[in-house]
């Protein structure tokens, strides 16, 4: 079993890193803090607000707080080990120098289900706006292509379109790509700016009342966790994305610098930027109504006699909102590129394209993207990528606190403060927000790392490069 313990070196082995199993670096730190921002605001405010305030009530405002503090536990974390270890793959990277190669391969893979999960949960997330600004133009499009089984279609198609479309772009270029997100991401804070302004004059203190109708855990009722708890564990959808920065540390110019300003700071600001919208739409619109709209802010724009605003948030959402498919194909398809490069999965999926993109697992990425999110539902998607994010932000922890251990005199550019208390607090909130999760979803988690597990023993432990 001495394979399972087998570690690479924290300095990556650049014999291996030629022009065809290398990244080019080409992203600072506006670039990085785009991307986060990118990934953080998206189907979680746009989407996601909605079905947690189901879930809680008004206390989806402490549901929010809650899952913002955990991933703050772990943004300090993410952000040593990204300016510590500047390469691709992230959590499995880390895991990797530090835990063993057995624990990097199953952090490895829940990070495909997570980033791939996300990609589909977004795409449905934005087909749920495109759809409504759809029939507004009464095109004649079939309801059944606008929806997947679970809602009483065929195949969301809308949602299968933008998946794609993100995918072509992703093959264009790095410095491309996150370029058009900067921009994409300056429309989407500027649509959530006017959505803040346009409801506060509505605000009515008692759409707050009662505050937490479903109680402050996680009671499980029809096979769905409700409560303060409950909707944070699937919230929590919406706070990660700062993962995805780390993924790109072998393409940032500055890594010791740039990547904890774009983990660190991409945080704080969407973790404002969050609270306030979700108390504007609960103080616009009680909870119990705009909860059940698939579109809630432009909805709650509707029901205050905005109409043609929400129609501009909607449009808004449509065109931004893809920045959170982009950012989290990018960071799969550099996970699913570290793994091949270091042999788990077949090395011919580690080639990289002339513009230094990997063409192959982008590819492979976005069509697998593509199909999930045409037949499931974004409430199953989003819990079942949270399973594999939690594995993956329990490992980083882990892996700080065990450097912090076993290396103590290496240089750092960035070190998480008090970590003694953060790093187990960090833990701990993840495996609450797990253990909140409904049990369909932990099942699957656990049958999805099953499966890797075979995957590993029959293929990776006798292909990598350590072996």
């Amino acid at each position: 079993m001495s394979f399972v313990t087998r570690r690479k070196a924290i300095t990556p082995e650049l014999a291996h890193n030629d022009g065809h199993h290398r990244l080019k670096a080409t992203l600072s730190w506006p670039h990085l803090m785009a991307l986060g921002i990118g990934a953080i605001i998206g189907t979680g405010i746009y989407t996601l607000t909605g079905v947690a305030a189901g879930l809680a009530g008004p206390a989806v405002i402490l549901s929010f707080a809650v899952a913002g503090a955990v991933c703050a536990c772990a943004a300090l974390c993410y952000a040593e080990m990204a300016s510590l270890m500047p390469q691709a793959g992230s959590a499995y990277a880390y895991s990797y120098t530090t835990l063993g190669e057995g624990v990097a391969w199953v952090i490895g893979w829940s990070l495909i289900l997570e980033y791939t999960l996300v990609c589909s949960a977004v795409s449905v997330g934005w087909s749920g706006y495109a759809t409504g600004l759809i029939q507004q133009a009464h095109w004649a499009i079939p309801q059944y292509l606008l929806a997947g089984p679970e809602a009483g279609g065929l195949v969301n198609l809308p949602a299968v379109f933008i998946t794609l479309v993100v995918t072509a772009m992703l093959l264009v270029g790095t410095r491309e790509s996150a370029t058009v997100n900067f921009v994409l991401v300056c429309v989407k804070l500027v649509a959530l700016a006017v959505f803040v302004a346009l409801t506060l004059p509505h605000f009515e203190a008692s759409h707050f009342h009662p505050f937490a109708p479903f109680g402050y855990g996680a009671e499980e009722i029809d096979g769905k966790k409700v409560g303060v708890m409950g909707a944070a564990a699937i919230i929590f959808f919406a706070f990660y994305g700062f993962d995805a920065i780390s993924t790109a540390a072998e393409e940032a110019k500055n890594p010791g610098r740039d990547l904890t300003i774009g983990i660190v700071g991409s945080m704080v600001i969407c973790t404002l930027i969050y609270m306030v919208v979700a108390a504007c739409a609960l103080g616009a619109s009680p909870y119990d109504v705009f909860s059940r709209d698939p579109a809630p802010l432009a909805f709650v724009l509707k029901e205050i006699g905005q109409g043609q605003a929400a129609a501009w948030v909607a449009g808004a959402a449509v065109l931004a909102m893809p920045t959170v498919i982009m950012v989290f194909m990018f960071g799969q398809s550099r996970v699913f590129f570290a793994m091949a490069r270091d042999g788990l999965l077949p090395r011919w999926l580690a080639a990289v394209t002339p513009r230094g993109v990997p063409g192959r697992v982008t590819i492979l990425t976005g069509v697998i993207a593509a199909v999930i999110a045409g037949v499931m539902p974004l409430s199953e998607i989003a819990s079942l990528a949270n399973a594999g994010t939690l594995a993956a932000f329990i490992a980083t922890i882990i892996a700080v606190l065990a450097l912090r251990r076993s290396a103590p005199a290496l240089a750092r550019s960035f070190r998480t403060p008090l970590v003694w208390v953060i790093g187990p607090a960090g833990v701990v909130g993840c495996l609450y927000l797990f253990t909140s999760l409904s049990a369909k979803t932990m099942i699957f988690f656990a049958v999805w790392n099953a499966a890797g597990v075979v995957v590993y023993l029959l293929y990776g432990r006798v292909k990598s490069r350590l072996a």
